[in-house]
């Protein structure tokens, strides 16, 4: 991982998105700081495409893009996306299964649960499993007392027994159907929404991250930055991001937008992006 002062005016200035997960990248201490909100806001002022790609649930995500300065939100590490638009006070909502499926998926998600809390002391559902439609989120740290690698790698292991997909993040251990992830569903929403084709733009795409579930986008992005905290990953990290801030979680996040922002021209009046 390089330094971000690397990172080469000419990207930034050409950049159109910035992408980036949300639990200890854009927040800190499981807290929305004014100075990482802010943050958002500026982007979205600079006419960047702005969208969280996160683990969090469906009923957050639904919140997250109605209200936040956001132009989207990919939930539940890559299991649909949401994106409000306000002047026609409409929500999309775009699944990779069908309702069925999803339905189906959800009853088997409670044996595995069982299975996981039985074998694994100390580990809970976690608190915002009431909200989600896909996946399953075993909490190994966020309320409850931090859990060894050990028991955290069992986790990730009995879902994978259990025929899904795993993922460790900075908080929990999430597990779902399927084989999509962060990154397919962001293509999918880029491409639905934005007229944006990663496959020949990935180069004006930034993504900022921190944890082992955001490997898919350090291995995709060229030009990935990883907040500071993204050095306490590394044992888990399959593919690391190029640049990192001097900064961990929300500060590092501001750091990176402040970066990207100082290439990009100043903008005089609102209107449509580019």
């Amino acid at each position: 991982m390089r330094p971000l002062a690397q990172l080469a005016p000419d990207v930034r200035s050409r950049a159109r998105a910035v992408l980036f997960d949300i639990d200890d990248t854009l927040t800190t201490d499981g807290r929305l700081t004014a100075e990482a909100y802010s943050a958002l806001e500026r982007l979205q002022d600079a006419r960047l495409l702005v969208i969280p790609i996160t683990g969090r649930p469906a009923g957050w995500c639904d919140h997250i893009a109605r209200m936040w300065p956001v132009d989207g939100v990919v939930g539940e590490n890559g299991a649909f996306y949401f994106l409000y638009d306000r002047s026609r006070r409409r929500m999309t909502r775009a699944y990779a299964h069908d309702e069925e499926t999803r339905a189906l998926n959800r009853q088997r998600i409670e044996g595995v649960a069982r299975h996981i809390l039985e074998a694994v002391p100390g580990a809970a559902i976690a608190a915002d499993q009431h909200y989600r439609e896909t996946d399953l989120a075993i909490d190994f740290c966020e309320d409850v007392p931090l859990l060894s690698a050990h028991a955290i790698d069992t986790i990730a292991s009995l879902m994978r027994e259990h025929g899904m997909t795993a993922k460790v993040s900075s908080i929990h251990v999430n597990g779902w159907y399927g084989n999509y992830d962060k990154l397919t569903m962001t293509r999918r929403l880029l491409a639905e929404c934005h007229d944006f084709a990663l496959a020949e733009e990935r180069e004006r795409a930034i993504f900022i991250g921190d944890s082992p579930n955001d490997a898919p986008m350090f291995a995709f992005f060229p030009y990935a930055i990883g907040v500071a905290n993204v050095r306490d990953a590394l044992s888990r990290l399959t593919h690391e991001p190029a640049y990192v801030t001097r900064a961990s979680c929300g500060a590092g996040f501001r750091e990176a937008a402040d970066f990207i922002l100082a290439a990009k021209t100043p903008r005089v009046s609102k209107g449509s992006r580019t």
